[in-house]
């Protein structure tokens, strides 16, 4: 079965905030996406599934974010905290990264790692994703 943006975006739908968002892996997962990339700046995704398929998503706000050439990782960890609570929504942690230096993340659903990086593609942070919280 092909990967289609349609079913990622039915399974996205139900996320409300980062407390969503294990449940949220586990169900791409289970559709054949093996790792997907988002681009903080235009929200873009790119999706590959485990047969090296690819969608790509474009964000939906119209926004471009100008990313901080300053990564400020302390203060980064703990606004990336306050969205796995469910403190904030998709868009308010997007400008959270925007702000603190983070120019995207790469998410690896065979290894269940994600990947924070800045402006210049050097790993700031790596995070285990929870299987379930």
């Amino acid at each position: 079965m092909k990967l289609t943006i349609e079913q990622i975006k039915a399974e996205h739908q139900k996320v409300k905030s980062g407390a969503d968002f294990p449940e949220y892996i586990q169900a791409i997962k289970t559709l054949g996406v093996s790792e997907y990339t988002v681009s903080v700046a235009d929200l873009g995704i790119d999706y590959l599934d485990n047969e090296n398929n690819s969608v790509t998503t474009r964000g939906e706000d119209d926004g471009v974010r100008s990313i901080s050439g300053i990564v400020k990782l302390e203060h980064f960890k703990t606004r990336l905290k306050l969205h796995q609570q469910g403190g904030t929504d998709y868009l308010t942690f997007c400008n959270d990264c925007a702000e603190n230096g983070v120019e995207g993340w790469k998410m690896d659903l065979n290894a269940m790692t994600c990947t924070y990086f800045d402006t210049k593609g050097n790993k700031i942070l790596i995070e285990q994703i929870p299987a379930h919280l």
